[in-house]
């Protein structure tokens, strides 16, 4: 397993948001995690990223071998998180193009890598685009188009995508499917993919584009049920999340 979550309860502000939460990851593997608004779909990204508003009261979290439940976010990320958030803040006086040449491991005063500048115009930015502040003014689709390219340059292990495909028109979430796709090793087979990734999705639209292998529902921050992603998908396409209430027995 490349993450392994065991028996995970999060307090927020002393209010508990996860409980009894189990999720194993392999190498490779990429999942997804349904639910309703306010089921604790990003309380657990942030839990993962080891935010310090989010409490662990109970249980653990192994990356690659090593409990992290404890370890700051940077440690974290230097062991290979990454994540795509749903609404980054902007940054300002840290121009794009700086981030990147950090996030690859490269000084400041580098040039950029020629495979991430490719990458630059293949998510449709130019080079101007890169000395801008991160974010700032920036619009939906090049906050999440930024978001994509800051992961490419830093190829992380592991990845969690946040509403990758919310606010954003089909001609956008069809260019971010297609570098998910890089970022998850799909283009390569089954046996020879190294990265794993969690996307959290709320109506499942991204899988149109990027195939998952298992999915998770989690309701009021439990994980309900855990399955094949389209079977799943459809039953809540069809009667909504209450179906997974009455079918787990939850109340």
């Amino acid at each position: 397993m490349l993450l392994q979550i065991t028996d995970l309860a999060v307090e927020v502000n002393n209010k508990e948001i996860l409980s009894d939460v189990d999720l194993y990851i392999g190498k490779g593997e990429t999942h997804v995690l349904l639910g309703p608004n306010g089921s604790g779909k990003s309380t657990l990204f942030m839990t993962l990223l080891g935010f310090p508003k989010y409490k662990i009261t109970r249980g653990e979290i192994i990356f690659k071998g090593e409990d992290v439940t404890h370890l700051s976010t940077t440690h974290r990320v230097k062991m290979g998180m990454g994540v795509s958030f749903q609404n980054p803040p902007a940054i300002r006086g840290v121009k794009l193009g700086d981030l990147l040449k950090i996030e690859h491991g490269s000084g400041e005063d580098a040039d950029l890598n020629p495979e991430i500048m490719e990458m630059v115009n293949t998510l449709k930015f130019n080079e101007h685009f890169l000395e801008r502040d991160v974010n700032l003014g920036f619009s939906g689709g090049e906050v999440k188009r930024s978001e994509i390219l800051q992961l490419l340059a830093q190829e992380p292990d592991f990845i969690m995508f946040d509403e990758p495909d919310s606010g954003v028109d089909i001609e956008n979430v069809e260019l971010l499917a297609e570098k998910i796709n890089i970022l998850l090793d799909k283009d390569k087979k089954p046996g020879l993919r190294e990265k794993s990734g969690l996307l959290i999705t709320h109506l499942g639209y991204i899988l149109n584009f990027v195939s998952a292998d298992t999915a998770h529902v989690l309701l009021d921050g439990r994980i309900a049920c855990s399955g094949n992603p389209n079977e799943i998908i459809e039953d809540i396409r069809k009667e909504g999340f209450k179906g997974c209430v009455e079918c787990c027995g939850m109340h």
